[in-house]
């Protein structure tokens, strides 16, 4: 049975879908800026989506053991903060949402820039801060850091030569979900004005947030269930207003 969570895309099932297709659509589009050498697979969870990179060989690195189990190639259990690999062993790295899973990614884009290539990129992918739930709190008990494009551009400067900020949108049938999703949070978070659930710790916040996200999707829905990958596009204008950050970061820079 699927362990459904609020951290990890499992399942396509229900209201799930179109979580799972915007995951689906980011490998799709990253694509295009890998090149055609060895690609890290940074925070991989259940894999879902990495023949998308194909022909290229990728290798997965989640911290759960279970997320990893019968994916077809090579997967490794660690912490992306301490990857178990030699200097320069990958052209390219993917991380699609999970540098936000850390309280501090400083020790995650050491590690990405250590085991790229000279010349090497690194995309990362991670929620909008302006447009995930709250831009001034972050709901999603599993999230340590949110960022907007410009504070995204400035954690990965440092590292690398070049960096680049796209955004993925979405069409109107997706829109349509999140504006509901957002009504149904509105009314949740308005039980609590003075924001007492800062208080409960997190690993409970952690359990409510599953159970509540469970509730919420269970139920079959055909908007859902008609929501594929091309209802979502990456694009570099109007970067604000996207769903997914993709930072293009190219040219790893040594040790600093």
């Amino acid at each position: 049975m699927t362990t459904v969570t609020g951290e990890r895309v499992t399942t396509p099932e229900a209201r799930f879908n179109p979580t799972w297709q915007r995951h689906v659509a980011a490998y799709a589009q990253c694509a295009r800026f890998l090149g055609p050498g060895r690609v890290l697979d940074l925070g991989c969870g259940i894999g879902h989506s990495y023949h998308r990179l194909a022909p290229r060989e990728t290798v997965g690195v989640d911290i759960d053991a279970a997320a990893l189990e019968g994916q077809d190639r090579e997967t490794v259990v660690a912490d992306m903060r301490d990857l178990p690999f030699a200097d320069s062993s990958f052209a390219s790295v993917l991380s699609v949402q999970s540098i936000e899973h850390v309280p501090d990614a400083r020790p995650v884009l050491g590690e990405v820039t250590r085991v790229l290539e000279p010349g090497g990129t690194a995309v990362f992918v991670t929620p909008n801060r302006l447009t995930f739930a709250r831009p001034d709190e972050i709901i999603d008990p599993y999230h340590y850091v949110e960022y907007d494009s410009r504070q995204l551009k400035a954690l990965l400067d440092p590292y690398f030569e070049r960096v680049e900020i796209q955004g993925v949108f979405g069409s109107p049938a997706y829109l349509e979900l999140v504006a509901e999703e957002h009504r149904q949070l509105d009314r949740l978070l308005a039980r609590d004005p003075l924001r007492l659930r800062r208080a409960v710790p997190r690993r409970v916040r952690q359990l409510l947030y599953d159970l509540m996200l469970t509730r919420a999707r269970r139920d079959d829905d055909p908007r859902a269930a008609a929501i594929t990958e091309s209802d979502f596009e990456l694009r570099a204008t109007d970067v604000d207003a996207c769903f997914d950050l993709v930072a293009v970061a190219q040219g790893p820079l040594p040790p600093h």
